[in-house]
């Protein structure tokens, strides 16, 4: 009557050979890959057992860097970014060579030194179909490209968007010394709503430059006051800005024009 070969056991941990580093389920590793000159495979261990011999394997789920998937490695992918796969396998426990960090990638971006241990992920990847989870993410900057945490970007002051300086033709060394920064499309929407002389443009009709009229004809019911549209400007923005009010309105207003009495 033949023998029933034993069956295989679950383990909760592995120690990794020749180190005192132990690998549970849920943890990421590195492990040998078959030619020597590229750089270690990237796995989550899904699950480790033993034989009847004692010899251990683990099933993981492979990472890919960008340059092993289908559409390859793009400009806005990170030097340590992977893409977690639906590629499952068995390997012998024996090809694990240490262990290693993936984070997400809002954590990985707050690091503030990252290791050589450290990686980041923020796709899942079909590796049959090429396919990515999410298949969009947000966009930055003039050339609409998601975020690489390894580029230096700019955050514009008004708009809030984010740009590469080289995008907006500047060098990484005067990025790094800007104080302030406002990107060229709102610099030029600001300059449109400025007049020459500096003063932000009022419109010089319609119910703010009435209002206008009627505020200056109470203070001055027996004077003609000619108002052009600079001086209207002026008034618009020293008035409604909180800087006239009271006794202070008509003496300004006796400052800028000579009233015929």
């Amino acid at each position: 009557m033949a023998k029933t070969k034993p069956g295989k056991k679950d383990l909760d941990s592995y120690t990794i050979k020749g180190t005192n580093k132990i690998v549970r389920p849920g943890d990421c590793v590195l492990m040998r890959p078959s030619d020597s000159d590229k750089p270690p495979y990237v796995a989550r261990v899904e699950k480790i057992e033993a034989d009847h011999r004692n010899n251990v394997k683990v099933k993981v789920r492979w990472y890919y860097r960008p340059e092993e998937s289908i559409g390859g490695r793009r400009q806005f992918h990170g030097a340590k970014e992977l893409f977690l796969s639906d590629h499952y396998d068995v390997q012998s426990a024996h090809t694990i060579e240490g262990k290693c960090v993936v984070h997400s990638f809002k954590n990985y971006t707050k690091l503030e030194n990252v290791g050589a241990e450290d990686y980041f992920c923020r796709f899942e990847y079909k590796a049959s179909t090429g396919g990515f989870t999410p298949d969009r993410v947000a966009v930055y900057c003039k050339c609409e490209m998601p975020y690489n945490p390894d580029d230096l970007m700019v955050q514009c002051e008004a708009c809030k968007d984010w740009f590469h300086p080289s995008c907006m033709e500047m060098s990484i060394e005067q990025a790094k010394k800007l104080d302030h920064f406002v990107c060229s499309d709102c610099s030029s929407e600001d300059d449109a709503k400025r007049s020459p002389n500096g003063y932000p443009v009022s419109p010089v009709s319609g119910p703010k430059f009435q209002f206008l009229l009627k505020i200056a004809r109470q203070y001055y019911a027996n004077c003609h006051v000619l108002l052009n549209a600079v001086q209207s400007t002026i008034i618009f923005t020293y008035f409604l800005d909180g800087n006239l009010s009271g006794v202070l309105f008509p003496c300004f207003l006796i400052s800028l024009w000579n009233v015929d009495r």
